[in-house]
């Protein structure tokens, strides 16, 4: 029976390749994959990753890290700066019962109120440094001083990471790559002068994942005992913003919306994938709300809740009650408002749960 529109689509093959290249990249590079998966929020596709190799998963909330612990991925990271309160320090000790956790922290205070909670349960930190994409993290040069704070609570320190976001740009990754690795260096010798190890260097984005992986060590010099980890998200599916970038072609899109178009009036096309379904993100460089997957020259105009108003560009004009394949501006955004991913292998298709649906804190 046909799944109705609008719906996820996810073309296995390409996921699969998608998993498969990354994982044989950062293999010969020497480096370790440890995937957002808050793209995906999706159990069945962390375990596809973690089968080709990945060594953990990272999340962005507790909740993700809950949901996906309980069903078998036992070395998580939340790169998220956590304030650790009543609630969220009760979860995570449960949650380091069954499962391998670290936490990110970004200034003292942080450090300080995670160990008083956490301190003696085995869960560890990573000082958050800021690269350049001015969000979170502290300078990388203070990242000793985070360090020592959340040793005096009482919380093991595993490394430094950071975030490459503005590598989210343009013409941008070639410097932000390098500007990162600078950044974890000095983040590195800043924890290390302070007498602590290194054990891991963490970075890494979908944009900058092939820079990132140019160098024999990445962000590491050849002599380094430290582990370098990568974290992408996007990788898997690819979108319309890493389309518009150059991170992937159009053949390498996994996650396509499905749509119907549903009205023709007056020229325009309008399909029944609104805000609800592709999500609003729309980047400076983005040429429009989203892109069709088989006419590249088309451009999602304007979106409000259950409308995506379509410049559909050169040839035949989409036809009232035709379905075609919309490319989310940010997959990330459109699986968070999801239940069910359909995948589509051999002709056929069938759901498989967004996992971490709506687990947002």
């Amino acid at each position: 029976m046909p799944v109705p529109t609008p719906h996820l689509r996810v073309d296995l093959d390409r996921l699969r390749h998608n998993v498969r290249r990354a994982a044989d990249h950062a293999a010969a590079a020497r480096v370790a994959l440890r995937p957002h998966v808050k793209t995906h929020k999706s159990i069945e596709i962390a375990r596809l990753q973690l089968v080709s190799g990945a060594r953990g998963i990272t999340v962005a909330t507790v909740g993700e890290a809950e949901a996906f612990a309980r069903l078998g991925c036992t070395d998580v990271f939340i790169a998220y700066p956590i304030w650790v309160d009543d609630d969220r320090a009760a979860r995570l000790r449960d949650l380091a019962e069954i499962a391998r956790v670290a936490v990110g922290v970004d200034s003292a205070q942080g450090a300080a109120n995670t160990g008083r909670r956490l301190g003696g349960t085995g869960i560890e930190v990573l000082v958050e440094i800021d690269s350049g994409h001015h969000r979170t993290g502290v300078a990388p040069e203070l990242a000793g001083v985070v360090a020592q704070a959340a040793r005096r609570a009482g919380l093991p320190v595993r490394g430094v990471f950071t975030f490459p976001g503005h590598g989210y740009a343009p013409g941008a990754v070639a410097e932000v790559a390098a500007a990162e690795a600078h950044s974890l260096r000095v983040a590195r010798r800043s924890v290390e002068a302070t007498g602590l190890p290194v054990r891991v260097v963490s970075g890494g984005s979908t944009p900058t994942l092939a820079a990132s992986l140019s160098g024999p060590r990445a962000y590491g010099d050849d002599d380094d005992t430290a582990e370098v980890e990568l974290r992408p998200g996007v990788y898997v599916f690819g979108d319309a913003q890493q389309w518009e970038l150059g991170t992937c072609s159009p053949d390498d899109i996994a996650l396509t919306a499905r749509a119907t178009v549903v009205s023709v009036a007056g020229g325009r096309v309008v399909l029944d994938t609104g805000s609800k379904v592709l999500g609003a993100d729309r980047a400076s460089y983005a040429s429009g709300f989203g892109r069709l997957l088989h006419r590249p020259d088309a451009r999602i105009l304007s979106l409000s809740e259950h409308h995506a108003v379509v410049d559909a560009g050169p040839g035949r004009a989409p036809r009232l009650g035709e379905q075609l394949d919309v490319v989310p501006n940010h997959a990330c955004a459109a699986v968070n408002l999801a239940d069910e991913l359909w995948v589509e292998e051999a002709g056929g298709l069938r759901p498989w749960p967004v996992t971490a649906r709506g687990l947002n804190s």
